[in-house]
């Protein structure tokens, strides 16, 4: 495989380019909310839509296009974006719950200094209209800009 196969993958750029549409997306729309510059939103998990499920659904619909509902690959990456999906929405989002309350523990007045110093990252996951948002987000994009 040469460089210009790799970069006229339309399996590839498709994916990524949605990934790096909605970072993009979250990151201004952080900026403008806030009113500060929070360069974590650029390569950061969680916040609508779900990035994750637009990067898998786009991945998916490139092979359901080309190779057809009935192939293999279209099998493979069906099932893997249906554990991406609901790994966003269940275990990624509890742990961000988790983390939430670890860190009010944390800087409870009863810890010693050195371990309030650290917080725990709480925007980790999405809620289930995240996930969809992001999952619809990935398939229309893909069908817009498949070749």
């Amino acid at each position: 495989m040469t460089f210009s196969n790799l970069i006229n993958n339309q399996h590839i750029i498709i994916p990524f380019t949605i990934w790096a549409i909605i970072q993009v997306w979250k990151f201004l729309y952080n900026l403008f909310k806030n009113k500060k510059v929070d360069l974590k939103r650029l390569m950061g998990a969680g916040g609508m839509p779900s990035s994750h499920s637009a990067v898998v659904t786009s991945l998916t619909t490139t092979i359901a296009v080309e190779y057809g509902f009935d192939s293999p690959l279209f099998a493979i990456s069906m099932i893997l974006s249906l554990i991406v999906m609901y790994d966003a929405a269940g275990v990624r989002r509890a742990a961000g719950k988790q983390a939430r309350i670890l860190n009010q523990m944390i800087n409870s007045k009863n810890m010693p200094n050195e371990v309030r110093q650290e917080k725990l990252i709480e925007l980790l996951g999405h809620t289930p209209f995240e996930v969809f948002i992001g999952a619809l987000v990935g398939i229309v994009y893909a069908l817009l800009v498949i070749k």
